[in-house]
Formats: C-alpha cells, sequence, structure tokens
C-alpha cells in the first residue's frame, strides 16, 4: 500500500495540505503560549525621578512670543507622535533673529536681523519640568526613551510647538 494516494491523501483519507495547515496553527499556538517573551513596556521598569528637558523650538513665526507661553504653564507633551503625559514650563528663552556678520578681522559678529520677512520669526528653548521612569539611566516619558534630538511637541491652549529635545536632565 502506497502512503499517498492520486489525490494527494495519506493513508487516503487526510490530504497533505490539510496536515500541512494543522501543523502550522499547532506551531503558532506553542509560540503564543509556551514560548516566553519581552512582557510590559520600557516604562514599567524602574523608579520615577524627577527630570527637565531643553527643548529647542527653531523658526515659529509668532508675533508676541512672550504672552503665548509662560513660566508655570501646563502643557501636553508628545514624544514620536504619541501623547506622554503633563509637564510644567519651567522657564523660557526667545531668541530674536541674528545674522551673522563677517568682519575684517575674519571673526564674525551676530548682529539682529532687520529683514522685513524676519521680524516675527523667533527660535526658543523652553525647559520643562516633569517626573519620568528611569531605565539604563535615561528618562523615558510615554514608552519613548529621552534622547538629545529626539522630535518633540508640546501643546497647549493656544499653541503647537514642534521641535526637538536639547537636553535631559535627571533629579533637577
Amino acid at each position: 500500500m502506497a502512503w499517498l494516494d492520486q489525490h494527494g491523501r495519506i493513508g487516503g483519507k487526510v490530504s497533505v495540505i490539510d496536515l500541512g495547515a494543522i501543523v502550522v496553527v499547532l506551531l503558532v499556538l506553542v509560540g503564543i503560549f509556551l514560548v516566553p517573551g519581552g512582557t510590559g513596556s520600557v516604562a514599567q521598569v524602574g523608579p520615577s525621578q524627577a527630570v527637565e528637558i531643553d527643548m529647542m523650538v527653531r523658526g515659529l513665526s509668532v508675533t508676541r512670543p512672550e504672552e503665548l507661553i509662560r513660566p508655570g504653564d501646563k502643557a501636553s507633551f508628545i514624544v514620536r507622535n504619541q501623547p506622554s503625559g503633563t509637564l510644567t514650563v519651567k522657564r523660557l528663552s526667545i531668541f530674536p533673529p541674528q545674522v551673522e556678520v563677517p568682519q575684517p578681522d575674519g571673526s564674525v559678529k551676530f548682529l539682529p536681523d532687520t529683514r522685513s520677512q524676519s521680524q516675527f520669526l523667533r527660535d526658543m528653548v523652553i525647559t520643562l519640568t516633569g517626573t519620568a521612569q528611569m531605565v539604563d539611566g535615561g528618562a523615558v516619558l510615554g514608552n519613548t526613551k529621552l534622547k538629545v534630538g529626539v522630535p518633540v511637541e508640546l501643546e497647549g491652549p493656544q499653541y503647537n510647538l514642534r521641535g526637538s529635545v536639547m537636553d535631559v536632565r535627571v533629579g533637577s
């Protein structure tokens, strides 16, 4: 007696394709229930500590930047398009646009930019405070480890500022 008949059945009863599908389903079930995997997120590991985050916002078009955001305001913090809680504005530094002017001795001086198109452009450094989970010596907000250069947003009642992380200080 042959193992396979002319219709591709083992012993004349079970199709080879059906048997292959059953084996795949069993392997998937074993993989789901028996093989240990990483569980949880990185934010669930480690204690919470106070952090200060410096955020750089470049080229913001605004008429009254000092009225837009003030120290003490609370704002939603978004890391890589994921909401990551609420932080408090500790300090705000506003920089008017400047141009580099070469000097005869080879040095460079920075002078206010008087062009009309840059009249309302501002760069800002916003210092934010809050608490974050600590993992491997780094701060984690919203399941994302904060590092210099990470794209972030700060959303308040009258603004949505996009920038990047300049500095993260733990325990400040």
